[in-house]
């Protein structure tokens, strides 16, 4: 019971950490571009590098920290990972108050905190599959995916008015220091984490920094899921520019309204959140999986239709409460099947992978959605985006189709247990 107690109280804090980190990513979100426009008077070429390079090239450099952060402990490695960010960030406002900020400067502040931010993820991924048990894996994923979901309702406009008040480079101070809170808590979680070991005279090569896309490949519960999400997330991520294009530009909205249409449908996502926890129990984790996954594809054509007025308003509302409201079932459903699919010495590496693909295809994919608008205009390029989207559900696992795991070099890691100090 004692040992219990305090897995609880451990996952309490690392849930703490999460919602303040979380919460103060979102109410910077649009800070960086604001600066850049604002202060900096930069070009729309130079936004949008920003917005895409920077964590193309922050994913990049953290390719290698995978396989470096699975043979260490957790803890220290994500509470170093706040830092690095408390401390890139913090420079942007010293910066500024000093008259020496520059575009280059947030471009590689972008950069840095990308890396950290794939660093700190597969850290705290492989942390949680050792902190809470297997049956209880669904349930703390849906708190992560309700807390997240809370952050993108709420913080933007808070950020939003912040920036109204007091300027853009306030938040992003804010946003910094968000991250010191969050390595406090994950400091009180406590417990003895003992140093994951590895193979005698085993060395980091250069062939690590592959193993975890060699282990997505070779897992066919995996692989299919993985292209799944790579290619779900980057269409519906390339609509959202073209969108405050259509909506802003063409249509008229103000910025306010446009605002409150993809924030308000955030409440979707506690709803999906909680309703993935009674979902799974009953019908089970491959079909309602397999059910969001294919749900979800139904509603990103709607936003072609949006015209002028309140009824644009609230048909953009109603689609993106459906769009996200799936999306919420459907996210803590799979973290949890790939969590129990992935070893415990091969966390860290998978997970950086992932991530790592994910921000480089949706990347691609906006970038290449930006030059077919430009040939199509925006309107055809959503459509596009909406008919493309309805094919994934092809990628998504079928019952029973759970893989064994793949062959890889075996390495004596033992499972990390948080014990109660």
């Amino acid at each position: 019971m004692r040992g219990e107690q305090a897995l609880r109280r451990q996952f309490r804090w690392l849930w703490a950490a999460y919602a303040v980190s979380t919460f103060g990513t979102w109410l910077a979100f649009d800070a960086f571009p604001i600066i850049a426009i604002q202060v900096l008077h930069a070009e729309p070429r130079e936004v949008s590098a920003l917005a895409a390079v920077g964590p193309a090239v922050g994913a990049v450099v953290a390719l290698p920290l995978g396989p470096w952060v699975e043979f260490r402990r957790k803890q220290p490695v994500m509470i170093a990972m706040d830092l690095v960010r408390f401390g890139t960030l913090l420079t942007v406002p010293a910066a500024y108050a000093l008259g020496l900020l520059s575009f280059s400067h947030l471009l590689v502040v972008s950069m840095v905190v990308g890396a950290a931010d794939i660093t700190f993820t597969a850290a705290s991924g492989a942390c949680l599959k050792s902190l809470v048990p297997r049956d209880e894996l669904l349930v703390a994923n849906g708190r992560f995916e309700s807390t997240t979901w809370t952050a993108t309702m709420l913080g933007p406009p808070i950020g939003g008015a912040a920036i109204g008040l007091v300027g853009p480079v306030v938040t992003v101070l804010a946003n910094a220091i968000s991250f010191v809170l969050s390595a406090a808590g994950i400091r009180a979680m406590g417990g003895k984490e003992p140093q994951p070991a590895r193979a005698p005279g085993r060395r980091m090569r250069a062939a690590d920094v592959l193993d975890g896309w060699r282990y997505i490949l070779a897992h066919p519960s995996l692989r299919r899921p993985f292209f799944n999400v790579l290619l779900f997330n980057g269409l519906v991520m390339a609509v959202s520019p073209l969108m405050a294009i259509i909506m802003l530009g063409e249509l008229g909205f103000r910025p306010w309204q446009y605002g409150l249409a993809f924030a308000a449908p955030c409440l979707g996502g506690l709803l999906g959140s909680r309703l993935a926890r009674r979902l799974v129990p009953r019908f089970g984790q491959h079909r309602v999986m397999l059910a969001a996954g294919t749900v979800r594809t139904f509603w990103l054509i709607g936003l072609v239709f949006v015209r002028p007025g309140i009824p644009g308003l609230l048909l953009v509302m109603a689609v993106e409460f459906g769009l996200i409201t799936c999306c919420a079932v459907f996210s803590p459903v799979l973290a949890t099947h790939r969590l129990n699919q992935i070893p415990t010495d091969r966390v860290a590496r998978v997970l950086s992978a992932w991530a790592v693909a994910s921000k480089a295809s949706t990347a691609a994919v906006t970038a290449l959605w930006g030059v077919l608008a430009g040939f199509t205009g925006p309107r055809v390029a959503v459509a596009a985006a909406g008919l493309a989207v309805l094919a994934t559900p092809l990628l998504l696992p079928r019952p029973g189709r759970a893989g064994p795991r793949p062959e890889l070099e075996p390495e004596p890691v033992p499972q990390a247990q948080l014990s109660a100090s």
